[in-house]
């Protein structure tokens, strides 16, 4: 009989954004970002650039350093949500669920907030 030695787990940077993801798309007032070429342009309407939606997923990386993770997001907030509280209760929620789910330290989240979506369609520019 050989003696079993228990092994170690690596979650990968990938794995974590899409946890990461998921879990900000639980706030109703968080959303994703559209863009041009993966990045958010002022006045990209205008451009032909899909607009910010609250039904997608935000844009997510993450770094993994041993037992840290680094995490950034980019999101749309709904107005008029306030925007300090929605990413002041989406950085707690990543760090305690984040952390819990798989075993990291969140050493740090940064959040970009790209736009903010309201509900009703606003007037259209001529």
């Amino acid at each position: 009989m050989t003696a079993t030695v228990p092994g170690t787990v690596q979650i990968s940077a990938a794995a974590v954004a899409k946890l990461a993801a998921q879990l900000a798309s639980e706030d109703p007032d968080v959303g994703g970002t559209a863009g041009l070429l993966g990045r958010a342009v002022p006045g990209g309407r205008q451009l032909g650039a899909r607009q910010t939606s609250l039904t997608s997923l935000p844009k997510v990386s993450a770094e993994v350093d041993g037992d840290r993770v680094f995490v950034d997001l980019a999101i749309s907030v709904r107005w008029p949500a306030s925007v300090p509280q929605v990413t002041t209760d989406l950085r707690e929620r990543l760090q305690n669920r984040l952390g819990a789910w798989t075993g990291l330290t969140v050493a740090e989240v940064d959040i970009a907030v790209t736009g903010l979506v309201a509900d009703q369609p606003g007037p259209r520019v001529r």
